[in-house]
């Protein structure tokens, strides 16, 4: 229905075929776009590797956030090879299990920067170095979750980490507008995961939210890769500074 051919991009956050970012680079493949695949160290490159290889990904590059440099280097490679990025995806984010499984009121100030530092400023800086190469516009996106907006039972801090993550997308979407640059949260309800996984009680959150979404289904990691598509085409070219929810309406149920 629509054509990603010449575009380039960046997917941030591939761990294994069940990752939201791999349903998210599986639907920019299929639609012809090039791209741009990151691993997070030496254990986790045995699994991503076949799928990079599967996308025809030709840089395929480390990514640690929390090491000094390597962000920065994936991005001098882009512009290396390509010259220019059309798209990227950050789907990434960490908490400390104790301070994940504890009350928000409790947790402590090592992890709490920790997971903000992840799950949000590294959005920040992968916006402030993918900029200078989106010469002539492109679409930022990132991954948020209904906590954000909403008490998730055993959330936890999560919820006010990615509610900066929400507030940081639309002041970048204010200010990189005029650069034709569009920033986009996604908000895709719960899916087995590795990092769902890390949730308390996570089978009784997706049997909810299956139950009571108005399309009485759940949704997958291609539902979330097709909304992505789209939102990094021309089609979105009107559109930024938004929240989406791909949840199957759950999110509009009290």
């Amino acid at each position: 229905m629509f054509s990603l051919r010449g575009k380039r991009g960046l997917v941030v956050g591939i761990a294994n075929d069940k990752s939201i970012a791999y349903g998210c680079a599986k639907a920019f493949h299929d639609n012809g776009a090039e791209l741009a695949v990151t691993y997070l160290n030496a254990k986790a490159e045995p699994y991503v590797r076949p799928l990079a290889e599967k996308l025809g990904a030709p840089i395929f590059l480390p990514l640690d956030v929390e090491l000094p440099g390597q962000m920065e280097a994936v991005f001098e490679e882009i512009d290396k090879q390509w010259g220019q990025l059309d798209f990227l995806v950050h789907s990434i984010a960490f908490a400390p299990k104790d301070d994940l499984h504890g009350r928000v009121t409790d947790c402590s100030r090592e992890g709490f920067a920790r997971a903000m530092d992840i799950s949000c400023h590294s959005f920040m800086r992968m916006a402030k170095l993918g900029e200078p190469l989106m010469k002539h516009g492109g679409c930022m996106l990132t991954m948020s979750y209904h906590g954000a907006d909403e008490v998730v039972a055993n959330y936890g801090m999560m919820g006010p980490v990615k509610a900066a993550l929400q507030s940081a997308t639309r002041y970048m979407a204010a200010e990189l507008g005029p650069k034709n640059i569009r920033v986009h949260a996604i908000s895709p309800g719960p899916l087995s995961t590795r990092a769902g996984s890390g949730i308390k009680d996570f089978n009784d959150l997706i049997q909810s939210a299956a139950e009571r979404a108005p399309l009485n289904k759940l949704v997958d990691i291609d539902d979330v890769g097709a909304l992505c598509a789209f939102l990094v085409g021309d089609g979105a070219r009107s559109l930024t500074g938004a929240t989406i929810h791909v949840d199957g309406g759950y999110n509009i149920i009290d």
